[in-house]
C-alpha cells in the first residue's frame, strides 16, 4: 500500500496551476544571466504538487541555489497554514545572501537558511542529538526531503538525509544522466554515477523507490518501508 501511495503523491495535481509563480519566472531569467542549470520547469511544477498532496509540516530542501524551486514551494506555502518550517540549505554565502532576501520576500512563511555542506552538517547533528546545545545544525526530521546536488556528491548527500525522514516522509531528487564519453575510472563522474546506481540498489531493500519521468528529467522518490 505504501508503494502505490508514493506513486500517488508523484501524479500531477490538476487542481494547482501549472503556470510558473512570477518571483520563479524572475529567478529563471536570473539563472540564465548568471549561466546557472535549473530543474525543468515539468520537474519544479510535479515536486511543487507533490509537496501539496502530502501537506508536510517540515520541508528540508538542500542545495537550494538562490531559490527557483524555492520559489515555486514559497508560493504554495503561503496558502496553507499548515506548515511549521521550510528550511533551506546552500553551500556558499554568496547565494545564502540571495535567499533570504526570499525568504524576506515570503515572511508570511516560516523558513530558515543553513549554509553549509548536507553530509557534514548531518554528521554535525549526530553530536548535537547527544548534547542537545543551541540550535540543531540542520532540520532533525523532516516530513519532504529535497536534494539538488551535483552528480559527483548526489548519492553521498541522499545516503546521509534519508535517516532524517519522518514514518512517512518523502525524499525527492532528480535522476542523473549517465556520463557520456570514454572516461578514466577515476572520472569524478563516473565514480558518482556508480554510487548513484549502488544507492538504488541498496535502498531498494529498505525504501520504497518510485520514478516519474517527465520532459526535462525523472523524479526520483523514496519513502520507508514498513
Amino acid at each position: 500500500m505504501r508503494e502505490v501511495a508514493l506513486g500517488a503523491v508523484l501524479a500531477a495535481a490538476k487542481d494547482l496551476s501549472r503556470d510558473e509563480p512570477e518571483v520563479a519566472s524572475n529567478i529563471g531569467h536570473q539563472l540564465e544571466h548568471m549561466g546557472l542549470n535549473t530543474w525543468s520547469i515539468s520537474v519544479r511544477r510535479r515536486i511543487r504538487d507533490a509537496i501539496a498532496r502530502l501537506e508536510p509540516r517540515n520541508v528540508l530542501h538542500t542545495g537550494a541555489g538562490i531559490g527557483h524551486l524555492s520559489a515555486w514551494l514559497f508560493d504554495h506555502f503561503t496558502k496553507i497554514e499548515t506548515l511549521q518550517e521550510f528550511q533551506l540549505v546552500e553551500e556558499g554565502n554568496r547565494f545564502a545572501v540571495i535567499l533570504k532576501r526570499l525568504c524576506e520576500r515570503y515572511s508570511d512563511v516560516p523558513s530558515s537558511i543553513v549554509v553549509g555542506m548536507p553530509s557534514l552538517l548531518v554528521s554535525e547533528l549526530v553530536a548535537w542529538r547527544i548534547t542537545k546545545s543551541g540550535n540543531p545544525p540542520i532540520m532533525p526530521e523532516a516530513d519532504a526531503i529535497i536534494v539538488d546536488s551535483q552528480l559527483e556528491k548526489l548519492a553521498d548527500e541522499i545516503n546521509a538525509l534519508l535517516p532524517l525522514l519522518s514514518k512517512n516522509g518523502v525524499l525527492f531528487t532528480v535522476e542523473p544522466d549517465p556520463p557520456v564519453g570514454d572516461l578514466e575510472e577515476d572520472d569524478p563522474t563516473l565514480i558518482g554515477f556508480n554510487n548513484w546506481i549502488d544507492l538504488i540498489k541498496r535502498t531498494n531493500e529498505t525504501h520504497h523507490i518510485a520514478f516519474a519521468p517527465l520532459f526535462g528529467g525523472t523524479i526520483v522518490a523514496w519513502l520507508l518501508k514498513d
